[in-house]
């Protein structure tokens, strides 16, 4: 019986590891749908590995299970993308502190910059894919180097982030230039122990993006002008902008 149910935990913990991954890729797009009759077919399994491995994604935050619905990968409106990343603020400032207190070695700061090598290789010819995978691993490393284990129980939210809600918020070469620029300053500062300024400079880091998120909700939040203001010169109503 012990044996039975390591080997169903198992296979639950594969298929959550599939269908997150297909996640993480784009071969699941935000908001597609996950009917549990065809994936079942496709993966050869039953149902009910796969509907417990649903469940461990949506504790993930990747999928939501509607009754009556089924299951989606979660959307990332503006709002949404708000929230995450003001938690990634303090959770990415705190990450790069605790990797500058941990003193890394030089082979680990080198493996740092490598990442940003493959981010900057990614800028000509433009490759968002690659640009965005690269920006994973950066952060990632960082939570690695942090060495607090409930740090990086919260890789999820940065894939999350980048790559799940990233046809949200679409990454331009010029944004990612300077994102890069900004991985170079926290990636000096963690080389030279300085705690206060990896955490800051990796806060700053996350605040650009809230700042972008801000702006593009507040001009689709703008309110129509009333339906009785002046006509302008032309004899039109302003255009809301």
């Amino acid at each position: 019986m012990e044996r039975s149910a390591r080997s169903a935990s198992g296979l639950v913990d594969e298929l959550a590891a599939v269908l997150r991954e297909r996640i993480y890729s784009g071969r699941y797009a935000a908001g597609a749908r996950l009917p549990q009759e065809t994936l079942a077919a496709e993966l050869g399994v039953s149902r009910t590995p796969l509907r417990e491995a649903l469940r461990a994604l949506e504790q993930d935050g990747l999928v939501r299970v509607d009754p009556g619905q089924g299951a989606r990968v979660v959307t990332g409106d503006v709002p949404t993308l708000l929230a995450a990343y003001e938690l990634r603020a303090v959770h990415d400032g705190l990450a790069a502190r605790l990797a500058a207190r941990a003193r890394p070695g030089a082979a680990r700061c080198r493996d740092l910059r490598h990442v940003l090598t493959t981010q900057r290789g990614a800028l000509d010819p433009w490759s968002p894919r690659a640009y965005t995978g690269a920006n994973v691993d950066f952060h990632e490393q960082i939570l690695h180097l942090a060495g607090n284990e409930f740090l990086l129980a919260q890789a999820p939210l940065l894939r999350m982030t980048a790559q799940v809600f990233a046809p949200v918020a679409l990454v331009e070469p010029a944004r990612a230039r300077r994102a890069i620029g900004e991985h170079e300053a926290i990636a000096d500062a963690i080389a030279a122990a300085d705690e206060a300024a990896a955490e800051r400079l990796a806060r700053a880091h996350i605040q650009t993006t809230i700042d972008e998120l801000r702006q593009v909700h507040e001009g689709v939040t703008q309110p129509c002008p009333p339906t009785t203001s002046p006509p302008t010169s032309a004899g039109r109503s302003p255009t809301p902008s």
